[in-house]
């Protein structure tokens, strides 16, 4: 059973588009994001318990591929907003706060969320033995696991802020979280389509 724990750490703690948007939201000096973390959270929950509840006929080939470029056309554009956001660096101002539901659209359209849920429901939850009531206690304890993986990102990125005061540099690393952004969000939606057989 430590082996899923140490799966969904390997996969969720790992840079991708949920992580960077953190990152860039601890950096850009934004408030506190627990709502948005939350809604990751609820997303991978949904995804774990409907995948384990449905298994793994629902998602097919064709299903990963559309998700993929939903979720790469829903990155895009988030990079969009990243790239032509003003920069804020003024105490006093109040800045835009990630929502539940920014999070929860996010991670479920982001394919890294269902490389997460996959496996785990399909094939390590029937092989450690874990059945009915025991599929929603470990769906929420990995919801949990979520929940700290984007919160962790962006107290990392509030230290890293700290030390970025001009504004030049806020703008250049919200230009870099967004062109890192593209490339993950194109990256995600070719990705299936050239492992078709």
């Amino acid at each position: 059973m430590i082996e899923i724990i140490l799966y969904a750490i390997g996969i969720m703690y790992t840079p991708g588009p949920v992580n960077a948007i953190c990152l860039n939201s601890g950096i850009q000096k934004q408030k506190v994001i627990i709502s948005f973390c939350a809604g990751v959270a609820l997303a991978m929950f949904i995804l774990f318990s409907s995948v384990s509840i449905v298994g793994e006929k629902l998602m097919n080939e064709d299903m990963l591929q559309w998700t993929s470029v939903i979720g790469a056309l829903y990155i895009l554009w988030l990079a969009y907003k990243i790239f032509t956001s003003p920069v804020i660096n003024e105490p006093e101002s109040e800045p835009k706060v990630l929502s539940l539901r920014d999070g929860l659209m996010l991670q479920l359209l982001n394919p890294k969320g269902i490389t997460v849920a996959l496996p785990v429901a399909t094939v390590q939850f029937p092989a450690a033995g874990i059945t009915g009531l025991h599929i929603v206690m470990w769906c929420a304890g990995l919801a949990v696991l979520a929940f700290g993986a984007p919160l962790s990102y962006y107290l990392l990125g509030k230290l890293l802020g700290r030390n970025i005061r001009q504004e030049r540099y806020l703008t250049i690393v919200n230009k870099l979280m967004a062109f890192f952004l593209v490339f993950v969000g194109i990256n995600m939606g070719i990705t299936p389509f050239l492992y078709t057989t």
